[in-house]
């Protein structure tokens, strides 16, 4: 019987994140602005209204108020969603070590995923293991991904295999480094509750990839199944679940919500309960100590530092809460590049 030949060739490995400004100045994140929200994945309107409506209207409203709090991020090492994704790019490949090649990449702006896959192909792997950091799969972010890789690469003349890792909602090195780091501050001071707040997209996203037409928007999310495996919305759930799980809690003890709409502007609805609206009722529910989760990232950016760390609080303070606490994201924890590497190993 034929086998495959012998090889040498070390394995590819593709990290990417979203992306970020090069600098906070107000052009560079008008640039950022421009490509993300004209992607059609993200915003998927027809190009002849998308591109005249955030070029021409949104993006220039946005850009400098986005660059104000982009200045309050902005550390000496720059932003954090790049150098925690280059850190981490070092340390798995310490973990992983000769027999593979760790290339890290932005969806939008810099370094890019072109640029990243590029490293891989002059190098010759056998072949690419790629993993977009978004524990769960949405089309507007792990999709993305996916599909500017398949662009790139559908370019090359050879072609070399390509897997994706496409969600890591159940992965127990990503829970565990969560409950961890969750773990710590609940050693610190007792709370009342629990908030899991997640990135939140249009719902029409979720229903455009429902699964025979599985998804209500309701309680279908109750349980994690084959007919939801890639809805975002039951993805969340799950997440918040097994961290639940992980840290002790009962059901009643946390929250699932979602922050970060746009609807504002869209005037369309994105998944509920949105994370505003739901701290500023809890004070008077008798929830004055809140313990705060960004489960939709591996790394801290505005909207874990900014929006759940700094906006949330002050709203939460100011409906009557006491104490506010935002749980670190994962960045370059030694149990999440542990976690990391297990995953591209398992691949």
């Amino acid at each position: 019987m034929p086998t495959s030949a012998p090889t040498n060739g070390r394995i590819g490995v593709l990290l990417v994140n979203l992306g970020t400004p090069d600098s906070p100045q107000t052009g560079d994140v008008r640039r950022y602005l421009n490509e993300f929200l004209t992607d059609a994945r993200v915003i998927d309107m027809p190009a002849a209204i998308r591109y005249p409506l955030f070029q021409g209207l949104v993006v220039p409203l946005r850009a400098p108020k986005s660059a104000k709090i982009y200045q309050q991020l902005w550390t000496e090492r720059g932003s954090p969603l790049l150098y925690h994704g280059l850190d981490l790019q070092k340390l798995v490949q310490e973990k992983l070590g000769k027999d593979y090649l760790v290339a890290f990449g932005m969806r939008y702006q810099k370094p890019s995923i072109e640029s990243a896959l590029q490293e891989l192909r002059d190098a010759a792997v056998d072949r690419i293991i790629v993993l977009p950091l978004f524990p769960q799969y949405a089309a507007a972010s792990t999709g993305s991904v996916q599909e500017k890789v398949m662009d790139l690469v559908s370019k090359w003349w050879v072609v070399p295999s390509i897997s994706f890792i496409s969600t890591f909602v159940e992965d127990p090195g990503f829970i565990g480094t969560f409950a961890t780091l969750g773990k710590e501050e609940m050693a610190k001071h007792d709370y009342d509750h629990v908030v899991f707040s997640y990135h939140g997209i249009p719902e029409r996203h979720v229903l455009k990839g429902s699964h025979k037409n599985y998804c209500k928007l309701g309680t279908c999310c109750a349980s994690y199944n084959k007919n939801n495996r890639y809805c975002y919305r039951a993805q969340c759930f799950e997440t918040s679940r097994q961290l639940g799980k992980a840290l002790g809690l009962q059901p009643e003890q946390y929250t699932t919500t979602f922050q970060s709409r746009l609807q504002s502007r869209l005037r369309d609805p994105w998944l509920q309960p949105y994370t505003d609206e739901v701290i500023k009722e809890m004070p008077a529910k008798g929830i004055k100590s809140v313990l705060a989760f960004s489960p939709a990232f591996v790394a801290d950016c505005l909207e874990t530092t900014i929006e759940v760390g700094e906006e949330f609080k002050e709203m939460f303070e100011e409906a009557g809460g006491q104490h506010w606490q935002l749980v670190p994201s994962l960045n370059s924890h030694p149990q999440w590049v542990q976690a990391v590497a297990d995953m591209i190993r398992r691949n």
